[in-house]
């Protein structure tokens, strides 16, 4: 019998829109995004989690990061300093044997985590919190009410959708909701934050890449590596014992904000991965000799746009250590500006440093129902560059669901921040 399979024709027709109706709408699904929507939704909260990419994790899985920073303070035995999120994935991730633990030359500990353990964590966390999931949604129009956000326009390749919540958080690490919405935003003057291309290698020699002098490597690229479009002189390779596999750190990237540029940075990412495996096969043939791409990850993006909030984070903040009345996260990673092609403007701290987040930097004084979290709060490049990191942005994340579940229909201006502090106390003492 011969098969049929029956099709139909169809248009799009006017109306065709879908609607979605949520308590709270979190834009950017990044560590930042996730740890707030997750937070929301053991709250009670009806939460959706939109993305314009195809996967969640953000950049912590399609940027290949690869390491959590900040997670702990300074010295020989630094306690951990973010909990919410982290602990679940700590406990996790450490479980399932996809950790490993990192004495840093920065006076702290990084933990490195296998990327796809990472995917599907957040992936399962997220199913079974029960929340909206709309991913590849690529932000058109804010509507605004006066100082409320009211909804989100969004186009994506099914459909446009057209989605109210009662409360937003712009995790979008480029402040894409505050500045669709036309609210004031902030960007770096006559400095652009290099990018990095991350790669992970397979067919390494784990012992030959431990013996590794960073020195060396920074000498030997420095001289050689401009003329083979290579312009950074750090950097690292962490191997995951037992992998063969490497994930490496050594690039720089311009990171523009216009549509044209930021699609050329991904072609120029991947091209200067192959580039600097060229100069790795090269000049340390032990340890890279049969090394080959696993993974390029998409371009990692550092800073760029910001908000405008009730109070501008400043590099002084950070290293006076200034505990503010509103602290909703700490950390002591270092100040750490990636600001030219050839290197990183790195300023540690003593082993009892730590500097806080306050509230006011995550809130707009034009918005009663947004905050912002992650690399897109109100902070200047220094101290951005500090807490930027994983660490504080989970930290950021859980702070903003709590603010905005306090404040319910009123405003984030105006919460008890005693009840607040309260809430996510872990985080802060």
């Amino acid at each position: 019998m011969a098969l049929s399979v029956p099709t139909r024709v169809s248009r799009r027709g006017a109306g065709a829109t879908h609607a979605m109706a949520v308590d709270l709408c979190v834009l950017g699904a990044g560590i930042a995004g996730v740890s707030a929507a997750l937070e929301a939704a053991a709250l009670g909260a009806r939460v959706a989690l939109v993305d314009a990419g195809m996967s969640l994790g953000g950049q912590s899985v399609a940027a290949q990061i690869g390491t959590f920073c900040g997670l702990f303070a300074n010295g020989p035995n630094p306690p951990q300093v973010t909990h919410g999120i982290a602990d679940d994935i700590l406990r996790d991730l450490g479980a399932s044997g996809d950790l490993q633990f990192h004495p840093s030359r920065r006076n702290t500990v990084v933990v490195q985590y296998r990327i796809d353990a990472l995917a599907r964590w957040v992936e399962e966390s997220v199913r079974r919190a029960g929340m909206t999931v709309l991913l590849g949604a690529v932000l058109q129009r804010v509507d605004r009410v006066g100082s409320r956000i009211a909804g989100l326009d969004l186009a994506t390749r099914y459909g446009e959708v057209a989605l109210t919540a009662s409360a937003f958080i712009d995790a979008s690490g480029d402040a894409a909701l505050a500045w669709t919405a036309g609210l004031a935003v902030r960007e770096a003057v006559d400095l652009s934050v290099q990018g990095t291309q991350m790669l992970v290698l397979e067919g390494v020699d784990e012992p030959a890449v431990a013996a590794i002098d960073r020195d060396e490597a920074a000498r030997r690229i420095a001289a050689k590596g401009p003329a083979q479009g290579l312009f950074r002189q750090d950097g690292f390779a962490f191997v995951f014992p037992g992998s063969g596999e490497a994930l490496v750190n050594m690039t720089h990237l311009d990171t523009p904000l216009d549509p044209v540029g930021a699609s050329a940075m991904v072609l120029e990412g991947h091209a200067q991965a192959d580039r600097l495996l060229l100069f790795l096969r090269a000049e340390f043939p032990a340890a890279f000799g049969a090394a080959r791409v696993k993974s390029y990850g998409l371009p990692g993006v550092r800073q760029t746009r910001t908000i405008v909030g009730a109070y501008h984070l400043t590099g002084d903040d950070i290293r006076a250590g200034r505990k503010f009345a509103d602290a909703i996260a700490r950390c002591s990673w270092p100040i750490e500006l990636h600001s030219r092609p050839e290197g990183v403007h790195w300023e540690e701290f003593a082993d009892d440093h730590m500097h806080y987040v306050p509230l006011e930097s995550l809130a707009s004084p034009e918005a009663d129902n947004l905050l912002a979290v992650g690399r897109c709060i109100d902070a200047d490049p220094l101290a951005l560059s500090s807490v930027r990191v994983m660490g504080p942005c989970i930290a950021m994340g859980r702070a903003a669901a709590h603010a905005l579940d306090l404040a319910g229909g009123g405003s984030v201006h105006q919460i008890d921040i005693a009840a607040l502090k309260q809430r996510i106390a872990d985080n802060l003492d």
